[in-house]
């Protein structure tokens, strides 16, 4: 798989950063529309966006490099160079939200408001980011067989076949799974009009579906021998469930 869609002067458009661009267009569509149902000024969100947006490419950089960093050490300018890959999703959902926090708190917006509104986007930009993985050859599974990699398309066998083997697919594993996500969420944020409950369940859904793939995968970031992105995982459907007890117990005590 070419990883370089095209040159301009020597200058090369690779296709992983096509993808993202693309992801965050889908984004910013889909949250129009959202906002459009929820009677919300997008504008707002996109003044949030704007400023979240960079400090999510930090973080997600930084969360990469950290676990990595012996393959910096000897270069660290290459620290900077993110146009071949080396984007952790979790490092760059925490900095975002942060930073969307930070900034909604200054403007004295609702945070939870905003974020349940921006939650379908944010997981139809994470599944259609997964394709930047697919054009890289990066965040696959371990090797199948012929046989296995049969049932897929004929592109995403000849994407999967690297240096004589063929590997799980595991970058289309996640990109359905998150479209799905995306699906259930546009949908309960439709129907409910309880603050918290579209972001916590994106945490929840999207972090149990990331568990289970990531068990697949082989270039896991590494806590001595836990795969950090399941540690993560985890945490974010413990927080989840732990937000909608709450939300439930609190809800019982007014009633009663």
């Amino acid at each position: 798989m070419n990883p370089i869609a095209f040159s301009i002067n020597g200058f090369e458009i690779r296709w992983y950063g096509i993808i993202i661009a693309m992801g965050v267009i889908a984004a910013l569509f889909l949250a129009s529309l959202n906002c459009k149902v929820k009677n919300y000024n997008f504008d707002k969100l996109l003044d949030t966006f704007l400023v979240a947006f960079p400090f999510a490419v930090i973080g997600a950089r930084a969360y990469y490099v950290v676990f990595e960093f012996n393959d910096y050490r000897d270069n660290l300018i290459d620290i900077f160079n993110i146009r071949q890959g080396g984007l952790a999703i979790h490092g760059g959902v925490l900095f975002g939200l942060v930073a969307a926090y930070i900034y909604t708190r200054y403007k004295k917006l609702d945070f939870l408001e905003m974020a349940d509104i921006a939650a379908p986007s944010l997981i139809i930009g994470q599944a259609i980011g997964r394709w930047g993985n697919f054009f890289n050859s990066e965040a696959h599974g371990g090797p199948v067989s012929s046989e296995f990699i049969q049932r897929f398309p004929l592109f995403i066998q000849k994407g999967m076949y690297i240096e004589g083997a063929y590997y799980h697919p595991t970058f289309l594993y996640e990109s359905i799974w998150n479209i799905c996500v995306c699906i259930i969420l546009v949908y309960i944020l439709h129907k409910t009009h309880k603050k918290g409950t579209v972001i916590f369940l994106y945490i929840g859904l999207y972090s149990m579906g990331r568990f289970f793939i990531e068990g697949l995968r082989t270039d896991s970031l590494m806590l001595g021998s836990i795969r950090v992105a399941q540690l993560v995982s985890l945490s974010g459907v413990l927080l989840s469930i732990g937000f909608f007890i709450f939300s439930y117990r609190n809800k019982v005590n007014i009633k009663s």
